[in-house]
């Protein structure tokens, strides 16, 4: 999770599609603000029932409070503006945040407390220690390390599957963004080497471009499902799961579910992927030599490597650790409980970056110094602090119980599955328009009072909009990760969409499936 962001170059008509939604967001705003906050919807008092399926939405949201009406004309304003992006999303965040201060939605105090949550932390310390990761080269030592083993060799579909699983596994501890950015360099020089060597030029297939292309933004966008803290969608998810439910979602068993997951998505992205958009040759001459010569070059192991392999495995065994113990006393021992509650996962990434600071790197300097620490995403930080204090808020003026149950009224889904094959395709389909962060924060909640106004339980709808707000492969402007690729020319649009809805497809129901299956097990 590095604050590393590479140029996405964008053809004239995208230029043009981005400027014109970022003055449709500025104009739109204030008119959409005042519309809401004009609208004759506070009452005295919130309604104490559900409304009736013929009442509908209008008599819901006929009872909010004054404090709630205004919150949802913010609210309202924030997704328009995080859509269109007409400001920098962590702006729009901190607008939001202070518009409920300036409103008075609530008391300063109250509206800025998630921004010292835990879950914060949590990002700041992986963070800089995605940074040391970045800094001291392991994520390319990692890449062709694997790329470059005997069992790989110059066969392309083993290309493929190598380079998929290296860039899904990176992508789990650090930014989708980043992970593309790294990968697809060591892409392109794969592809360049293989277009421009005699014995190879004028005989690969251009289909295997695109493939190797698209391996790199899709298996980075998955593999960030397999850990909490692979992409931002998955905290905040969380976040939303423990503060409205009251349900702790330790890291192991997180990932007892996101890493079957990340398996299986990956399993299938490979297979088509190999089918689609195959090399033409059973071996590419040349290659596996281009990859071990590119291996020696990093080098042998480095003393910053090394303590940064150190301080990243003592994070993650801290990450596990409760949920070990919950393994050995159970997890209504009180060992487990003291466990829990001295160690979350904010502390424990907080005590691995600190060791990035104590252990050693170049002669005389330790694996990272603040200049370097301080260079990590401090805007998704604010922006994740902005979406977890309008969530909160929500919650506590009764909106999100209003819009929960109105939604109910409106969609045709009903029971615990329902809403989790609902929640799950919502978010997907929402992430297409805009980002992943923003498709988790205003789905996540809504999901989560559906279930609740309609009498389920609402931890698996949650948990699919949570790693269904991940998907979102169709188009460039989905996630960083295909703007990234489809910047190289080597992805035409058509095949993006064509092969990124039918991964949209398969990951619903992947996501639905595994938790069905597996949410049973974790939470007996």
């Amino acid at each position: 999770m590095s604050n590393f962001e590479p140029f996405i170059p964008l053809s004239n008509l995208e230029q043009k599609f981005e400027a014109w939604r970022v003055r449709i967001g500025l104009v739109l705003a204030p008119v959409v603000f005042f519309a809401v906050l004009w609208m004759p919807w506070s009452a005295s008092a919130p309604v104490a029932s559900a409304p009736s399926a013929s009442e509908g939405a209008a008599s819901t949201l006929a009872a909010l409070k004054p404090e709630a009406h205004r919150l949802a004309a913010i609210m309202t304003t924030v997704v328009l503006l995080w859509v269109t992006e007409a400001l920098p999303m962590p702006v729009t965040a901190l607008l939001g945040a202070a518009a409920c201060v300036l409103l008075r939605v609530a008391e300063p105090k109250e509206v800025f407390s998630p921004f010292a949550d835990q879950l914060m932390f949590l990002f700041i310390g992986s963070f800089i220690l995605a940074r040391g990761i970045f800094l001291h080269g392991l994520d390319r030592r990692l890449a062709f390390g694997v790329m470059s083993w005997s069992w790989v060799g110059a066969r392309p579909g083993r290309i493929l599957f190598a380079f998929g699983a290296v860039t899904a596994f990176i992508s789990a501890w650090i930014s989708n963004t980043a992970t593309t950015a790294m990968m697809l360099a060591i892409g392109v020089s794969i592809l360049r080497f293989l277009f421009e060597s005699p014995e190879t030029q004028g005989k690969i297939d251009r289909r295997y471009a695109t493939g190797l292309a698209l391996m790199t933004s899709f298996s980075a966008s998955i593999g960030g499902l397999a850990t909490p803290i692979g992409t931002p969608p998955n905290v905040i998810g969380l976040r939303f799961i423990r503060d409205s439910l009251g349900v702790e979602i330790p890291f192991l068993n997180w990932m007892l579910i996101g890493v079957p997951v990340v398996i299986v998505l990956y399993l299938f992205l490979f297979a088509y992927l190999n089918f689609f958009c195959p090399a033409g040759m059973k071996e590419l001459p040349g290659s596996r030599e281009l990859l071990q010569r590119n291996r020696a070059e990093l080098g042998p192991w480095t003393r910053g490597q090394i303590s940064t392999v150190i301080a990243f495995g003592t994070t993650v065994l801290l990450w596990v650790f409760p949920g070990i113990v919950a393994l050995i006393w159970g997890e209504t021992s009180s060992t487990y409980e003291a466990v829990r509650k001295s160690l979350p996962e904010g502390v424990a990434a907080i005590l691995g970056a600190v060791l990035l600071f104590l252990l050693p790197g170049k002669p005389g300097e330790n694996a990272i110094g603040w200049k370097e620490a301080a260079q990590i995403d401090w805007g998704v930080v604010l922006l994740y602090g902005g979406g977890f204090a309008l969530g909160e808020l929500s919650n506590k003026t009764g909106l999100a119980d209003a819009v929960g149950r109105g939604m109910a009224t409106w969609l045709p889904v009903s029971g615990e599955f329902g809403l989790l094959l609902g929640g799950t395709l919502v978010a997907a389909l929402v992430s297409e328009a805009t980002s992943n962060t923003a498709s988790a924060n205003i789905v996540v909640l809504l999901v989560i009072k559906m279930a609740q106004a309609a009498g389920v339980d609402p931890v698996a709808p949650a948990l699919g909009a949570t790693f269904g707000a991940s998907l979102g492969f169709m188009l460039p402007v989905s996630t960083p990760c295909n703007a990234i690729v489809y910047g190289t020319g080597y992805v035409p649009l058509t095949r993006m969409i064509r092969y990124g809805l039918l991964l949209d497809v398969v990951g619903v129901g992947v996501i639905v499936v595994m938790i069905q299956l597996l949410l049973p097990l974790i939470r007996s």
